[in-house]
């Protein structure tokens, strides 16, 4: 899960402010028009901060990350990103909040998150003992380099070095069985090898296979056609020129990629192919630790309903805040968050943790497992009330507090529910017809 602690740190004070770094500052800003050149290409260790200028904890930064980066001057490269000008960067890096801190190591395409602390000692700490891990890499015999970088310098044609990342080599013999065979979602460049635009497009390709790869499970992907070899496809595409890049969609006609050919504008495209495409998220009862762990570990936010006892709504009444929920997955679902629910009184402990049960049920809380934050809805538990909550957990809004004990709780392994209304407990009927009551009246007296 990634940087929920910033969408919930901020407010939504919008303030007449244009950036929060000027030219003469150490402090380098970065845009998609210098990020791949300055950052990716680099030899050097860079920190990062994605920001917003009408974010207030962005703006209490900025003394503290102008200091470092003069302290690191020359050592470690600090960067900053306006993440609110340059969404589609941001968007590439997961960044959800403000500020999000980055750290670009020896493998590039795949940056820490910064977890210190917000004073520029702190910054300074965390920079040099990356730097150190570098150093010792180096002395080790690791390079730690990305296949990325080794395969832009190579200035190969585009499947000549993607196949060794993420991109997929497709050919006359199998393009029908791998792309018309799946179900998956294709993005597919018709490359030609002395074509200049193919060659700068490559890197941007390649590097952007791998991350879709990653943030779609696989389930779009990125494939090169050398349409000079595999003429047959060209032909039957229409190819008239280089790099010409086709989406396709299982039952649906090849269109023409539209959008940018850097790799955030590639990934952007990609990430809206697979929420068109994508299912709803699994909604899951709580059943073990197992389940809430793994929710929450692999979302960047996980959203956890307790829902009234099976005996207060009976089943027509869960199914029907079950519903509300799935109706909102679906909403959020680009967001890529985790969805749990659990019976009131099942889960003591972890309502305990997250400040359940003063509001009643049913209730809702949006957990961040990194950071070991959440928020509460405060509003109904309905489609507009949680479209509201996590409207606003999206650009930033909310109030925030630590889970209880700082950890995921205990969770108790229940019983899935069988989908049926609730039965009462059975009472043992008691047999008064040996008992003489007139006895009992003595004994009383």
């Amino acid at each position: 899960m990634r940087a929920v602690l910033g969408v919930l740190a901020c407010s939504l004070t919008v303030l007449s402010v244009h950036g929060l770094y000027s030219a003469s500052d150490d402090v380098i800003e970065l845009n998609p028009s210098n990020f791949n050149r300055e950052v990716l290409q680099s030899d050097s260790l860079w920190l990062v901060e994605f920001y917003a200028p009408w974010c207030g904890h962005c703006q209490s930064l900025v003394p503290e990350w102008k200091k470092a980066a003069s302290a690191l001057k020359g050592v470690v490269k600090i960067g900053a990103v306006d993440a609110d000008q340059h969404n589609s960067l941001g968007g590439q890096y997961g960044v959800r909040g403000f500020p999000t801190i980055k750290i670009f190591g020896a493998n590039k395409n795949k940056p820490e998150e910064y977890q210190g602390g917000r004073s520029s000692q702190a910054i300074v700490d965390t920079a040099l003992n990356a730097l150190r891990s570098i150093v010792k890499d180096r002395l080790s015999g690791k390079t730690g380099g990305s296949d990325y970088s080794r395969q832009s310098s190579g200035g190969g044609g585009g499947s000549s070095g993607g196949s060794k990342q993420d991109v997929i080599e497709l050919t006359d013999d199998n393009f029908d069985e791998k792309v018309f065979g799946s179900d998956d979602v294709w993005m597919v460049e018709f490359f030609a090898p002395w074509c200049g635009h193919c060659k700068n497009l490559e890197p941007e390709w390649a590097a952007a296979a791998s991350q879709v790869k990653e943030q779609t499970n696989g389930r779009v992907k990125l494939g090169a056609v050398d349409a000079t070899v595999h003429q047959g496809l060209a032909s039957r595409y229409g190819i008239r020129g280089f790099p010409t890049i086709k989406v396709f969609r299982k039952g649906e006609e090849p269109e023409d990629y539209q959008g940018g050919r850097t790799r955030s504008d590639i990934i952007a495209r990609a990430l809206d192919l697979y929420s068109d495409n994508a299912p709803p998220p699994e909604m899951l009862e709580i059943l073990n630790e197992d389940i809430l762990k793994k929710t929450c570990d692999d979302h960047q936010l996980c959203v956890i309903a307790v829902l009234p006892h099976i005996l207060d709504t009976g089943a027509a009444g869960r199914n029907g805040y079950l519903e509300v929920m799935m109706k909102m997955a679906e909403k959020y679902k680009k967001k890529m968050w985790g969805w749990l629910w659990t019976e009131a009184g099942a889960q003591m402990d972890l309502e305990a943790s997250l400040g359940i049960g003063g509001f009643g049920y049913p209730a809702m809380a949006a957990i961040n497992a990194r950071k070991m934050k959440f928020a509460l809805l405060k509003g109904s538990f309905s489609e507009t009330g949680i479209h509201e909550f996590l409207r606003d957990l999206s650009v930033g809004r909310g109030s925030t507090a630590t889970v209880g004990g700082g950890a995921l709780p205990k969770i108790n392994s229940v019983e899935a529910w069988d989908g049926k209304d609730g039965v009462l407990p059975v009472e043992d009927d008691i047999d008064l017809s040996d008992v003489d009551l007139d006895d009992l009246d003595k004994d009383e007296l």
